[in-house]
């Protein structure tokens, strides 16, 4: 069983940064691949970034170059850089781990970008 735990989203104007945190307990962290997810109001569930055990990442081709996911497996932690924000990031992220038949999800935080 694995509990995330995510933070860092806010209100912010376009062109600015934030800085997503997801903090797991409950299993050996450093063996699953983490991902951000995020959900619009009225949109399905979308992939954001995803970041493997061995740090190999993957891009939504809408966050390219202005987002960044990191993890440190020392802490148990995953992150989430996003720089240049755009109105249409506003949503709900989640934090997401997964290995294998195992899925796990946060509660998600919200993160609002005004024109």
């Amino acid at each position: 069983q694995v509990h995330l735990v995510e933070s860092g989203g806010g209100l912010v104007q376009a062109g600015g940064s934030l800085r997503l945190s997801c903090v797991a307990s409950g299993s050996i962290f450093s063996i699953f691949r983490m991902g951000w997810y995020r959900q619009a109001p009225g949109k399905e569930r979308e992939l954001v970034a995803t970041i493997t055990s061995s740090g190999s990442t993957n891009y939504a081709d809408s966050v390219k170059g202005r987002f960044t996911i990191s993890r440190d497996n020392a802490k148990n932690e995953v992150y989430l850089a996003m720089n240049i924000l755009k109105p249409e990031d506003t949503a709900v992220y989640y934090c997401h781990a997964d290995r294998f038949h195992l899925s796990y999800w946060g509660q998600g935080t919200q993160v609002t970008v005004s024109s």
